[in-house]
């Protein structure tokens, strides 16, 4: 079912979204080691958006045949 992957892909995109904001406001704070640790969390959720890209991806090429 694609509605579901694309679905978990734009959750996840959205939970990377959100530890990039996190990370934005800690160093506009001045807290830098806070910053650098939403910073490394937001790039985990990233790559871990971009695999569930992948298989919306390949679940959309799937139902497509």
């Amino acid at each position: 079912m694609p509605e579901m992957s694309h679905t978990k892909a734009a959750e996840a995109h959205e939970h990377a979204a959100e530890a990039h904001h996190a990370a934005a406001k800690s160093h506009k704070s001045g807290d830098h080691k806070a910053g650098l640790m939403a910073a490394e969390s937001a790039s985990k959720k990233t790559a871990d958006a971009s695999g569930c890209c992948g298989s919306a991806l390949s679940a959309s090429k799937k139902a497509a045949h």
